[in-house]
């Protein structure tokens, strides 16, 4: 296999520092730059063309969500992995609908950070083990198959749906759901499946803005 060419983003200089020493060890792997983000980052890609560029889920001076769309549309072929501590479910679905193909958390095993890069330089799809059985995996799955899925414009939804999809847009829980509508956080968390099932949508966020996009003016 061919040495896997690494850029790296990450704004904190130790961290940084930590990450290049840890993979400059491997013999299959070689960091051609390390940069703290910076509007010359789609420069550095372009010059150097790394296979895997792995960038912060937090930089300071740049929104990495944009950082990474960029980096989609002007290099397709590049593969890009996020980096975070804890990131939220929403982070990731943002991350994977603009391009990502991991993600890897900044206090995963060393293991698991290194064997996140190989499989994801191999094609792989690689999210988070904490994320496993989460209420959103099958839709984060779903988006990396099929991509960013569209809002209908028209779905049937049971008075119960509707009720929550309210809720949900006031920034409520699936806890505070369950305790305002006495029901079970279980039964919350089925109606939120088959609602992103409905609506083909990727986040809770988006459920919201949904809801007040269409009340009646």
């Amino acid at each position: 296999m061919k040495t896997i060419r690494i850029l790296l983003v990450e704004d904190n200089r130790i961290l940084r520092e930590g990450i290049a020493a840890m993979i400059k060890e491997e013999a299959d792997m070689t960091v051609v730059a390390a940069s703290g983000g910076s509007d010359s980052t789609l420069v550095q890609v372009g010059k150097l063309k790394p296979h895997v560029v792995l960038l912060d889920l937090g930089l300071r001076n740049q929104n990495g969500v944009r950082v990474l769309a960029s980096l989609n549309k002007g290099f397709p072929e590049i593969k890009v992995i996020g980096m975070g501590l804890i990131p939220s479910q929403l982070d990731i679905v943002e991350w994977v609908e603009a391009g990502a193909s991991g993600f890897i958390l900044k206090d995963a095993t060393v293991e698991d950070f290194l064997g996140t890069i190989r499989s994801v330089a191999r094609g792989a799809k690689v999210l988070p083990p904490s994320l496993a059985g989460s209420l959103f995996t099958h839709v984060i799955d779903n988006a990396l198959k099929k991509g960013k899925g569209k809002l209908a414009s028209a779905v049937r939804m049971t008075k119960r749906e509707r009720e929550i999809i309210s809720l949900i847009a006031e920034g409520l829980s699936n806890k505070e759901i369950a305790q305002r509508l006495n029901i079970a956080t279980y039964t919350v968390k089925s109606h939120v499946h088959n609602i992103l099932e409905k609506l083909a949508i990727h986040s809770r966020l988006q459920i919201a803005m949904s809801a007040h996009n269409h009340e009646p003016s």
